[in-house]
């Protein structure tokens, strides 16, 4: 079902798969451990890099490094992963942002090329994201892509720091992916 070579593109963005040459330029922008306090792994340093990028350089999720077309910088990453073909669904995530990328619209440029590669490619039945409970921004972020809440799972993941994260859970449906689309615009 996923292809570990896919690129997926438009005007402004190029989504790649992550190589391991990548991961010192990305740790230009992850350098600020405050960055990290509602993510599963600490990205500020180069050890901590490797341990995140391992299952995409082992090819068990297909991670993106997010490139800004106009200037060829990487600005981020995100990812497909806890993928079911038998189910024809997958979860899109991992995805951050370095900080002076952060509210410039790249965002929802990834998640209009990878959900409608998701839908209109891949013909999914669904598409789910999970974040920490406690993180309003990435939630904000996915109501106003129009995924739906779902739920929460209590103590469900290991933190940095070794803090239990209550996981949300949202989604979007094939039978919503229409109305998603022209209400974004997309």
């Amino acid at each position: 079902m996923i292809d570990f070579e896919l690129r997926l593109e438009n005007e402004y963005i190029l989504l790649r798969p992550i190589e391991e040459k990548d991961l010192p330029e990305l740790l230009l922008l992850t350098s600020i451990p405050d960055m990290w306090r509602f993510y599963t792994h600490d990205l500020s340093s180069l050890e901590g890099i490797r341990g995140w990028a391992k299952p995409a350089l082992d090819k068990e999720r297909l991670q993106f490094v997010i490139i800004d077309k106009n200037s060829q910088q990487l600005v981020g990453a995100t990812a497909f992963g806890n993928i079911s073909q038998r189910d024809k669904r997958l979860e899109i995530g991992w995805t951050w942002l370095g900080r002076e990328f952060q509210g410039t619209g790249i965002n929802n440029q990834v998640k209009k090329l990878m959900l409608s590669h998701c839908f209109e490619v891949l013909e999914l039945e669904r598409v789910e994201f999970k974040t920490d409970v406690l993180n309003l921004q990435a939630r904000k972020s996915l109501k106003n892509i129009g995924a739906i809440e779902e739920g929460v799972l209590r103590s469900h993941t290991l933190m940095t720091k070794d803090r239990r994260r209550d996981t949300i859970y949202y989604s979007i449906l094939k039978s919503e992916w229409n109305y998603v689309k022209r209400e974004n615009d997309w």
